[in-house]
């Protein structure tokens, strides 16, 4: 312990200082914080439950900034450590708790140590580690706290520990004999008051009161007992109490000499005189009551899941000082059942004590889920207890069922369990048994069980699942019936099965009924099978709640199916709802709890595809869902907005901005409301977060909708610059196609000069300097038309530069020198530094030297206006210049300089086009094992965003740099590579590649 701390929970939550003195925790949230974060001691909590723990499901709209708040005062009751002790680590927050500073910790290795001195009959081993263990309460476990805390089922736990480790210690008290045991008659006699049902203080009290010379009382104690168990419970006493009272029978007949004790042979006799069918109060001997073994068969066919299987036979086998219990969750045909049973099986000779098994119902189509006092009086018949004899109150059912339970071994499965507090009385608190829960919830609220989250199978275990129910062997796991089927046990085991039933049914013909419009779901139904119906039970009970949270879920999935992005945001959520965000992340989290969404990443959402196609379906059912044009529009407004603040963020203060910025005629005019109504981006990096986050749907919305919404066009126009410096070529050229089409259908100029100057950069990128320069003389065509001397000048800028690149100089010069007259017009220095520094790139091929003055000019403007994409073009155009002249060792600086001012800023087409400078001048100057390390970096950032024309460049460097290692066969792999990646281009480097290959 490097500060000292200790914290305490088995009584009332408390903090100790170094120096042994009790910190003050002050208010109730803040204590409610510390057991949140001590419940889960040295692992991350998430800020949601910490929300829960806090507000008890029911969080306000501050509830953000004030767990923050809440954190920042727990930080300052740890001290100086505090920081460093309680770290925000997404998606919450981690508390550090080191080795014997929390005492439920501390008493549970007592406990074990207790346990194994116990059985091994070290007596005064369990004496001093149960002594030590319960000299740590200091009263009931975290008390004066509110339920919502959710520890419930921790206390009922420790409660149950403390009360066996109350045994040991009192056994083994009993086992060393001495005076001393005597006085603790009036505890024990206290603790059976407290627990008239627990045997094992009955027969500890039996047994002190005999050796303490009273064996009158220690029957009537056993007589009162036993009369109580067959009165309420309709059982006999177990075999321990059974000992203890032929004990003190025997040593009183041998003490008297005679037969006739007090209680005589007629006591002895006592249970074969008991009859259960004739007595006057019927009750069920658990002695001769078989062992429960209710499992279902096994599954046939069970395919897959090997580690996971592995995983919960480990875990309900290893041996532990409480019951152990996993909870298997997933959506509805995902396998939980049959994981769970299949589990339960290959366990069964661990449990001998017997299997029971419980359909709690929690999601069965046509059923409601069972309650827990349903649940309870079955469990107990199955344990022999008879009806009558049942306790009508759940918390008493649920101890004596604990209390039957306790010293067996024995496996529970709870089937399709609808939320924790369906569970919480039904579990057992002995550490010989164990309990499979299945729900399509992970009930995270049930205290300190194995989570084992199912997800569909893989391609291959699917086929193989295939191929065993339907006994057709051909599937492959490329079939399409693999992913139609959503690679779902349940959608596999009906198209399997009917397959099996229908002999002239081929799987290629089921595979195109299931590809049908709107046919799906209708092709998922056999016998009692239905994927539909599995599905349409959460949503029910989800729309006819009584809670906010859970008729927004219904809404919210009613508007997943008519919108269909790939995934989803509480932001989106929120204004397609029209609601905030508060209630927009409790939709989601309801729909994630009910397995109809899953949280791919944090704050992030997606459906599975078969509920895709089940949450199209109930777009009719819900009242107020607006038609996918309708909510498609709203999600574009917003993305539209959002586009316009991540402009602001990411593209430098200047024309270009300023020029996108402006309204075209078919701006919708909520736009600008719109974009007053969202937050600005802190930062640049938030903002390119942002776009590559929502990204896959923007394209999807776009391409749709291109005809349809003048949202289109400006969309596009605020996210094509950010995105093409990023190297997102294939977006950006889906994005931009869509927004020119949309441009010219509502025929709008300036959008369509717009689209194609986009679209220009975008065969720029791609190597495809001819089509880009079409491109954009059709765009300055346009802004000729309409005398937009800014983005003419522009357009003239990269026109320039494209005739350079294309090798035609005198045009390019000609096209320059038009655009420094525009922007000493226009008094714009950037695009004059711009123009500068295209300039210096054409007199690069005529004269390297002069170039090289062009971009110092270049330089001076950008560090005159501070702009670092001009600086750093500056250093990487003057590091090419010097390659030109010859001259490797001057230009490495350059191109070093150039990324270092680049950055983090995600300017991918600057960044490749220095990195691979920078491998030709490390190259040229003899820096092999340098070059060849630039070289794979350029290559793997070109591959991680798809981007061929820089990874053929990049190969054709690391070709030349492997012949002069003398490896010419992998230099011509790395040409043909090269050269397949530049197909198409205008490149002048394709040429070079096969010239050297013709060579051999």
């Amino acid at each position: 312990m490097r500060d000292g701390l200790r914290f305490g929970l088995l009584g009332p939550p408390v903090v100790y200082g170094a120096d042994g003195e009790v910190r003050t925790i002050g208010g109730g949230k803040v204590r409610a914080l510390l057991v949140a974060l001590l419940l889960e001691p040295g692992r991350v909590v998430s800020v949601e439950a910490l929300k829960d723990a806090l507000w008890g499901g029911a969080p306000p709209a501050s509830a953000q900034a004030s767990l923050q708040n809440h954190v920042t005062r727990l930080r300052r009751l740890l001290g100086d450590d505090g920081p460093e002790r309680l770290r925000a680590v997404p998606p919450g927050y981690l508390l550090r708790v080191d080795e014997g500073e929390l005492d439920v910790r501390v008493f549970e290795e007592h406990l074990i140590a207790a346990r194994a001195a116990h059985a091994a009959r070290d007596w005064e081993g369990a004496l001093r580690e149960a002594s030590d263990a319960l000299a740590l309460w200091r009263g009931t476990p975290l008390s004066g706290l509110p339920h919502e805390t959710g520890a419930h089922a921790l206390v009922q736990r420790l409660q149950e520990a403390r009360l066996l480790v109350l045994e040991w210690r009192y056994d083994a008290e009993l086992q060393l004999g001495g005076a001393r045991f005597g006085s603790f008659v009036p505890e024990l006699a206290a603790l059976v008051a407290e627990h008239p049902l627990r045997e094992g203080f009955h027969r500890l009290l039996m047994l002190a009161l005999h050796r303490t010379g009273r064996p009158a009382e220690a029957l009537a104690v056993h007589r009162d007992l036993r009369a109580r168990l067959i009165e309420e419970l309709g059982v006999e006493p177990g075999a321990a109490v059974r000992e203890a009272h032929l004990e003190i029978l025997r040593e009183g007949q041998a003490a008297s000499g005679n037969g006739t004790g007090a209680d005589g042979p007629q006591a002895e006799d006592a249970y074969a005189d008991h009859h259960p069918a004739t007595d006057h109060h019927p009750a069920t001997d658990r002695t001769k009551a078989p062992r429960p073994a209710q499992l279902p068969s096994a599954p046939a066919h069970f395919t897959g899941r090997e580690a996971v299987r592995e995983d919960l036979l480990r875990f309900l086998a290893a041996e532990r000082d409480a019951p152990g219990i996993a909870v298997v969750s997933g959506m509805a045909g995902v396998g939980k059942s049959a994981l769970a049973l299949h589990v339960a099986h290959g366990l069964r000779e661990r449990f001998p004590d017997g299997q029971l098994y419980v359909n709690l119902h929690g999601a069965t189509p046509g059923m409601a889920p069972l309650t827990p006092e349903q649940a309870l009086a079955a469990l107990l018949r199955d344990l022999g207890a008879e009806s009558h004899r049942i306790p009508e109150h759940a918390d008493a059912a649920a101890s004596l069922l604990r209390s039957l339970l306790a010293p067996t071994r024995t496996l529970m499965v709870l089937d399709d369990a609808a939320h924790a507090a369906q569970v919480r009385p039904l579990l057992p608190g002995g550490p010989g048994c164990a309990v499979i829960v299945t729900s399509r919830s992970p009930l995270t609220a049930l205290d300190g069980a194995h989570r084992v989250p199912l997800a569909p199978l893989s391609d291959e275990d699917s086929a193989a699942l295939l191929r065993a129910v339907s006994g057709r062997d051909g599937l492959h796991a490329g079939h399409p019936l693999v992913e139609l089927a959503g690679r779902l046990p349940l959608a596999l085991r009906i198209v399997a099965a009917r397959l099996a039933a229908r002999g002239a049914l081929t799987p290629d013909m089921l595979a195109g009924q299931l590809a049908a419009t709107e046919g799906r779901l209708h092709h998922l139904e056999y016998d009692d099978l239905s994927v539909r119906r599995s599905l349409a039970v959460a949503h029910e009970a989800l729309r006819a709640s009584d809670r906010e949270a859970d008729r927004d879920a219904a809404r919210a999935l009613a508007r997943i199916g008519a919108l269909d992005l790939p995934g989803y945001g509480a932001s989106l959520l929120a204004h397609l709802l029209g609601a905030d965000e508060r209630r927009a992340e409790a939709a989601l989290d309801r729909l994630v709890d009910v397995a109809l969404l899953e949280e791919t990443a944090y704050g992030r959402y997606a459906p599975h595809d078969l509920v895709r196609d089940f949450a199209h379906e109930t777009v009719a059912s819900e009242q107020g869902v607006e038609p996918e044009r309708s909510g498609a529009e709203v999600a574009l407004r917003w993305y539209a907005a959002m586009a316009t603040r991540a402009l602001d963020a990411l593209v430098e203060p200047g024309t270009e901005r300023t020029d996108r910025l402006r309204a075209t005629p078919s701006q919708p005019r909520t736009h600008t409301t719109d974009v007053a109504s969202v937050p600005a981006f802190g930062s640049a990096e938030a903002a390119a977060d942002w776009i590559v986050l929502e990204l896959e749907n923007m394209v999807a919305l776009v391409e749709r909708h291109a005809d349809t919404s003048a949202h289109v066009p400006l969309l596009v126009r605020m996210i094509a610059s950010p995105l093409q410096r990023r190297g997102r070529v294939a977006e950006s050229e889906a994005l931009v196609r869509a927004a020119l089409r949309g441009a010219r259908g509502l025929a709008d100029a300036p959008a369509e000069a717009y689209a194609l100057l986009d679209m220009a950069g975008v065969q720029f990128l791609k190597g495809r300097g001819n089509d880009a320069l079409a491109l954009l003389d059709e765009a300055l065509e346009i802004w000729r038309r309409l005398g937009d001397l800014s983005c003419l000048c522009r357009g003239l800028n990269n026109r320039g530069l494209l005739l350079g690149v294309l090798g035609r100089y005198e045009e390019s010069g000609e096209a320059l020198r038009q655009c420094l007259e525009y922007t000493r017009v226009l008094n714009d220095p950037m695009q004059e530094a711009i123009t500068y520094s295209n300039l210096g790139n054409l007199y690069e091929h005529t004269d390297p030297r002069g170039a090289i003055g062009h971009h110092r000019r270049s330089l001076e403007i950008g560090e005159r206006i501070g702009h670092v994409i001009v600086r750093h073009s500056a250093h990487c155009n003057m590091g090419f210049a010097h390659l030109a002249l010859g001259e490797p060792d001057a230009a490495v600086p350059h191109f070093e300089e150039s990324l270092r001012i680049l950055g983090g800023h995600g300017h991918w087409q600057g960044e490749s086009q220095t990195r691979l400078g920078l491998v030709r001048a490390l190259r040229e100057r003899g820096d092999a094992g340098r070059a060849a390390h630039e070289c794979d970096v350029l290559l793997c950032l070109a591959a991680r965003r798809g981007d061929r024309y820089p990874e053929g460049l990049a190969r054709h460097q690391r070709g030349l740099l492997r012949r002069a290692e003398g490896d010419a066969e992998e230099a011509r792999r790395q040409w043909e590579a090269a050269l397949s990646a530049l197909e198409g281009t205008d490149s002048p480097v394709a040429a070079e590649l096969r010239e050297l290959l013709a060579r051999g």
